[in-house]
């Protein structure tokens, strides 16, 4: 396709649209012959297709690929150039996906994998796939190679994609697209032994292999386990390749949810704990008005909506989409940084505002984020008051908001408020007391170390601070009113790593959600 041809076509598609090029067929393809099986085994053709898109392109780009029967494997490569930029440019970054005879269409049964920018080659077939990707029968018909451009350089991004068909028998599809070299896989049990009702300690934002994480899931597992997890959630980029790849990593202390990282161009969604195998598509931005409908089908698949690092700094990470549809909010992601600490005055005022009557208010929940060494799983930790140690639980203590964060396992903390009459209330709850009675506040909490201080913020800001021994355990009481509060939270902080000069307080070490004060 010429330049001009693709300028007009990305005028018509809009830069959040979708462009398909010229279709690649094989009847004139170079073909190979690496073999003498009777059934063709060793057979391949293979066609290079190069192009260029400007700057203003669509964000995501189709090659059909004509694929006719007998084909055993298909595989594809690609490759961008990368030109110097000036200072302060986005240079050019492309991603890669593929979606087979069934059509590209939103939410469609097409998809077979995406691999974003981690790969620069994949191959599927019935018996196996690339991490990312989703063995499967290459049936005959139209396939689409997808090209994600990313960001792209002033200059333009000039590709070239190599599609090679390998011919032979179809082979067959291990149970529930287990990964190869392993035996048909299960997907993970969706209970756990647990204690009980109790507090559990769970990481849902992780990725793998499967996605551009290079830790495989075994070692995942090895690392919750050694951070004193519970649960954690598995949430690749844009596919659901590692739902059956945890086979023999669970067991009676450890429960493994499926999920995804939905990462559209206008941020990105945890949806944790969604059915096995159910793919949530992410082709589109805030201003196309789909995001509704993509949250409802993370809703009827089982699963929560939560925003992940809604201020984070990376092209496409801030979130635009708004937060009406959310289930909760990923406040605290990683080590706690300027963006996480936007992020958690931007929550605090959600709250305000759920006080006055004006919405409803959003949990807070903390992930890793964790993608390789040395980035730490369980850094930080949602601790989660559920009835066991089971998906349904685990959403439902999310969902109500009984849950805290914590930098490690290392953290333990109690938060309650108490009335005159005896009323209790916990993290997440409403202590139904008179506006004018007294409300006793308390915080228990160790194992931060020293150097660090609590903060109890309420919807005037705070208004109660104390720095803790250097033991890093102590208890803290504080009484007020639901007229002067109509929440409290509690915050522990470690020391601001400018001595206080700036005013902005130190990086987190736990955090709670809020009680809130008064009659509903």
């Amino acid at each position: 396709m010429q330049r001009r041809e693709v300028l007009r076509l990305s005028a018509l598609a809009g830069a959040a649209g979708m462009l398909t090029l010229d279709p690649v067929t094989f009847a004139h393809a170079q073909e190979r012959d690496d073999g003498d099986g009777e059934d063709g085994s060793g057979r391949e053709r293979t066609r290079t297709v190069t192009g260029h898109l400007p700057t203003g392109s669509p964000d995501f780009v189709y090659l059909p690929v004509e694929v006719p029967r007998g084909v055993r494997e298909i595989a594809v490569s690609y490759s961008y150039d990368k030109p110097a930029v000036p200072a302060g440019t986005q240079g050019n970054a492309c991603d890669i996906g593929i979606f087979d005879e069934r059509g590209t269409d939103l939410g469609g049964r097409g998809f077979r994998g995406w691999s974003g920018g981690a790969r620069t080659e994949f191959a599927i077939s019935a018996e196996q796939a690339t991490p990312g990707y989703l063995a499967g029968p290459v049936k005959a018909g139209t396939w689409h190679v997808v090209l994600g451009p990313y960001t792209v350089a002033p200059q333009g991004l000039d590709y070239k994609v190599t599609v090679t068909l390998r011919f032979g028998e179809p082979g067959e599809t291990p149970k529930q697209g287990a990964p190869p070299g392993r035996r048909p896989g299960a997907y993970p049990p969706q209970r756990a032994k647990g204690r009980g009702r109790a507090w559990y300690r769970g990481d849902s934002h992780l990725h793998t292999i499967h996605s551009d994480g290079k830790r495989t899931p075994a070692e995942v597992a090895a690392a919750a386990r050694a951070a004193g997890l519970d649960f954690i959630t598995t949430t690749e980029h844009n596919t659901t390749s590692s739902h059956p790849a945890w086979e023999g990593l669970w067991g009676d202390d450890l429960l493994i949810l499926t999920g995804e990282e939905i990462t559209t161009r206008n941020g990105h969604v945890v949806a944790l704990g969604t059915d096995p195998g159910v793919f949530i598509d992410w082709r589109y931005r805030a201003r196309d008005n789909a995001f509704g409908r993509y949250a409802r089908k993370i809703r009827q698949a089982g699963g929560l909506v939560i925003p992940a690092h809604p201020h984070g700094t990376c092209v496409g990470c801030n979130w635009k989409f708004g937060f009406n549809e959310a289930d909760a909010v990923e406040v605290w992601n990683a080590d706690f940084t300027p963006d996480d600490e936007v992020t958690v005055q931007e929550w605090d005022n959600t709250l305000v505002a759920a006080a006055r009557g004006d919405g409803r208010w959003l949990p807070a929940v903390g992930h890793s984020d964790a993608h390789r060494e040395p980035q730490v799983v369980g850094l930080p930790q949602t601790v989660v008051l559920a009835d066991d140690l089971s998906r349904t639980a685990i959403q439902e203590g999310i969902r109500a908001g009984r849950c805290w964060i914590a930098e490690s396992s290392a953290i333990d903390l109690s938060f309650s408020a108490v009335g005159g009459r005896g009323q209790h209330a916990g993290i997440g709850e409403r202590l139904n007391v008179a506006r004018r009675d007294e409300v006793t506040v308390r915080l228990k909490v160790s194992g931060v170390g020293p150097g660090c201080s609590v903060r109890l913020i309420t919807d005037q800001g705070q208004l109660y601070a104390t720095a803790l021994p250097d033991s890093g355990s102590a208890d803290v009481e504080w009484r007020t009113t639901a007229s002067y509060a109509a929440y409290v939270r509690a915050e522990v902080r470690r020391a601001p790593k400018d001595g206080g000069a700036s005013g902005v307080p130190g990086p987190m070490a736990a955090m709670t959600n809020p009680i809130w004060l008064g009659e509903a």
